[in-house]
């Protein structure tokens, strides 16, 4: 039986690498592969997955206002599985079309992305994958203390946390860095001129 899995983690945790991995893997055996990214996420071109260790492939983009069950039952049905990049972007709608898509098709949707945002809150494309999704794990990093990286630190041109903004700024490793929370506060608190354990 098909399920709604979703594999998140902090920044640089190998996640698009995961990603276009188990497209590989399912191709392997013979299997169609649709693989899907928001279209916000234009970095590295409006078509392509691209992971820092050098893999890509060509994807197809999702708009904000795509319903992904209508375009999966009109350009995509032949696909066996689904693998979506960056699925923080989704919006809570087309999430639950990916779960339909696993109810009714009975076809496997894999979704890889970030939990929080740069201020620690959950994007609400995440959290309706923490809502609905029947599995959830955790791709780990590591903070330059050796504790588990748990927040996406947001920096500024001078290499300082940026704690305001809007939700949505992309970017790499220029402007943000995967950290454990002990570490994000200390630096915040030695910004502003204070102290913090």
């Amino acid at each position: 039986m098909a399920k709604l899995y979703f594999k998140f983690g902090a920044m640089g945790c190998s996640k698009t690498a995961q990603a276009l991995i188990t497209k590989f893997n399912y191709e392997e055996r013979n299997m169609k592969v649709l693989l899907l990214k928001p279209a916000i996420d234009d970095r590295d071109g409006a078509n392509v997955v691209r992971s820092r260790i050098g893999l890509e492939k060509e994807a197809v983009t999702i708009g904000e206002n795509d319903d992904i069950f209508e375009r999966y039952e009109k350009e995509f049905s032949d696909r066996d599985v689904i693998i979506v990049d960056e699925c923080q972007f989704l919006t809570p709608e087309q999430v639950d079309n990916l779960s339909d898509i696993v109810i009714q098709k009975d076809i496997p949707v894999l979704c890889f992305g970030l939990a929080t945002d740069f201020t620690t809150h959950l994007f609400p494309g995440s959290k309706r994958l923490f809502e609905i999704a029947e599995s959830i794990s955790e791709i780990k990093s590591v903070c330059t203390c050796g504790a588990k990286a748990t927040v996406n630190a947001r920096l500024d041109d001078d290499g300082k946390i940026v704690t305001e903004g809007s939700q949505v700024l992309l970017g790499g490793n220029d402007r943000y860095v995967a950290m454990c929370r002990r570490c994000w506060l200390r630096l915040r608190a030695e910004q502003a001129g204070g102290n913090h354990a």
